[in-house]
């Protein structure tokens, strides 16, 4: 990281995730989302980043699954992006809203038939009974929507993590790293560096 930085931290991001875009061998837009039950208890997982814009990060999921579920009744959320090749990281914290409608199904129409109805076949998060089980489910979906649009399940939206506070983090030799950190400030947001 240099010296110089963005005064606005999803400016920042993008600089950063285009270059992501570029070396990291993987996808660019893989991060862990960490999420908290009404028990306080978190869990994480990988998901794919499928939006950026002034209001947040946006993922997609079944409504069913655990991360939703913790969502509802703990509105927040934490990401983290890491890209090993450029050794960097990137930490959103703040709270999660739905997408609207309106956007689940443009996105949800963005994606490949065969993902359109692996949505419809998933009881995310719930018990298999064998995987024969999800590929009869899968079969019957693919007989069902055999012509035509796909349209988007009611159980299967997105989030928006509005960010609060966004640490950007640099290796550096000894493990002297850069963090920098900005954080919400009324209309705008304060900038800090942290020790490594």
């Amino acid at each position: 990281m240099t010296a110089s930085h963005s005064a606005d931290p999803l400016d920042q991001f993008r600089e950063w995730f285009a270059e992501a875009e570029k070396r990291e061998p993987g996808d660019a837009n893989a991060m862990t989302v960490a999420t908290a039950g009404p028990d306080g208890r978190p869990s994480a997982r990988m998901v794919l980043l499928k939006g950026l814009d002034a209001r947040g990060f946006v993922f997609y999921t079944n409504l069913g699954s655990r991360k939703s579920r913790e969502l509802a009744a703990n509105p927040y959320a934490s990401l983290l992006f890491h890209w090993k090749s450029m050794e960097q990281q990137v930490r959103i914290e703040g709270p999660a809203e739905s997408v609207t409608d309106a956007e689940a199904d443009d996105y949800f129409a963005t994606r490949n038939r065969l993902s359109q109805i692996g949505a419809w076949a998933s009881k995310q998060s719930q018990p298999l009974q064998g995987r024969f089980a999800l590929e009869r489910r899968v079969a019957w979906f693919a007989a069902k929507f055999h012509v035509g649009q796909i349209p988007r399940p009611d159980f299967w939206s997105g989030f928006r993590v509005i960010p609060e506070r966004i640490e950007f983090w640099q290796a550096e030799e000894y493990r002297l790293h850069n963090r920098l950190v900005y954080s919400r400030s009324g209309d705008g947001w304060k900038t800090e560096t942290l020790y490594p």
